[in-house]
């Protein structure tokens, strides 16, 4: 966790090893292992902040992604080994927002950049228009539960 001012910014890092399976022939990260890195950096993300998806399920929902866009800016190739930092970003409706950005191992030039957004769904698979109870808490424990 870090701060920017007196805002709280929650934030997770993860070293990708590209493997030969994720490019192209241009030996370029195919533009489909990126929805893959950016569930990673999710996954990690909910280790360090106790959001992981089988806790939310746990507490009878789901958190199903229904946005996900990608920005590329530099090509990411077979054997680079790029961090991908996950940061959330809080809001007032019943959503999970994340902002990624994947940086070049040796420059820290930004290659690539993204935005993801989760809903809640009931266990019956209803879309749920409030926050959950758990999901208020939990930003209430880190401390992000009124700042937007």
């Amino acid at each position: 966790m870090e701060k920017q001012g007196k805002k709280k910014v929650l934030k997770a890092s993860k070293v990708l090893d590209i493997r030969f399976s994720e490019v192209d022939s241009m030996n370029v990260v195919w533009h489909g292992s990126y929805m893959l890195y950016f569930e990673d950096a999710r996954e990690e993300f909910g280790r360090q902040y106790q959001l992981e998806y089988l806790r939310i399920a746990d507490f009878g929902y789901y958190a199903p992604l229904v946005d996900m866009q990608f920005h590329y800016r530099k090509p990411i190739t077979y054997g680079m080994r790029p961090r991908i930092d996950i940061i959330y970003r809080p809001t007032l409706s019943a959503k999970i927002v994340f902002d990624y950005e994947i940086h070049d191992p040796e420059t820290e030039e930004l290659m690539a950049s993204g935005t993801s957004v989760q809903v809640f769904m009931d266990k019956n698979y209803q879309l749920v228009w409030s926050s959950p109870e758990f999901y208020e808490k939990w930003k209430q424990m880190w401390g992000v539960g009124e700042e937007i």
